[in-house]
């Protein structure tokens, strides 16, 4: 069964994104949180063509992804849960917990130093949040992160099928927790037990840096918790919260173009260690 699952990833994963994607994109129109007076055209156009390129530009630059990296430290018995005899589904729990507490800090690690800020705040310089804010991030980035992401798989010696899970999950949640979906109050504040949602996220979103600089986690609210970086509510409140970056305020800062050269333009102002502007309260 695992071996089947693994031999289909592509498809699995294709399945998973588009089913998640069309389902949020439905729930938006439906039910949405927040109006939105930018065009779909505009944004979505130039969104998706970042994903294209991002996904043309991964394949080119690594012979091997997360997945065919875990099977190759099983098969050659790199990394910690390949040196200890741990039941299968323990050593893939602990892999999706730890691939998760990486993920945040490497957000944390992109917020506050200035360079890595510089590629990261194009996914911030979003005028609206919604799906497809979840997809926008600079082929710069996504690059570094799969470096950071093999060699966290490598060094925990995670089972490919724990990898495979953690990847899926990343993908569905990142697309949640960007949704412009309305979740009724009750319902919200139980689900940021277990999971982040559009309304704990959209507060990273937030113009006002000490709002940005809190809220990384992507699958688990846990680690902000712990970590002192949780915000429960934006201080504008979701409807009167305005999103995306100083710097970058107008329509054409939305072309594919100019999101590509956006890391080479202006200061590096908003991250986490900006003095000037991280006390925005």
């Amino acid at each position: 069964m695992t071996e089947t699952i693994l031999a289909n990833e592509p498809m699995l994963r294709l399945a998973v994104f588009l089913g998640v994607l069309i389902v949020m994109a439905g729930w938006e129109l439906v039910a949405p949180r927040r109006r939105q007076d930018i065009p779909r055209v505009l944004r979505w156009t130039n969104n998706f063509a970042l994903v294209v390129l991002d996904t043309v530009i991964l394949r080119l630059t690594f012979p091997i992804l997360a997945v065919g990296l875990a099977l190759m430290a099983e098969a050659r018995g790199w990394g910690l849960f390949n040196a200890l005899d741990l039941p299968l589904w323990l050593a893939v729990l602990l892999s999706i917990l730890l691939l998760d507490l990486a993920i945040y800090l490497q957000h944390v690690l992109f917020h506050a130093v200035p360079g890595l800020w510089r590629l990261h705040r194009m996914h911030h310089a979003d005028l609206e949040f919604d799906v497809t804010t979840g997809l926008r991030f600079h082929p710069v980035e996504i690059v570094l992160s799969m470096v950071i992401k093999l060699a966290v798989v490598a060094a925990i010696g995670a089972p490919a099928v724990a990898v495979l899970l953690f990847e899926v999950l990343l993908n569905a949640t990142a697309l949640f927790n960007h949704a412009n979906i309305r979740l009724p109050t009750g319902v919200d504040r139980v689900l940021r037990w277990v999971m982040v949602t559009p309304d704990m996220h959209r507060v990273h979103h937030s113009v006002i840096p000490a709002e940005t600089n809190s809220n990384f986690g992507f699958n688990l609210p846990w680690w902000d918790w712990l970590l002192g970086t949780y915000r429960a509510q934006p201080k504008a409140g979701h409807e009167g919260m305005t999103i995306g970056i100083e710097q970058f305020r107008t329509r054409r800062d939305l072309w594919l173009d100019r999101m590509l050269f956006q890391p080479l333009r202006g200061r590096a102002t908003g991250g986490a260690l900006d003095h000037e502007t991280s006390d925005g309260d």
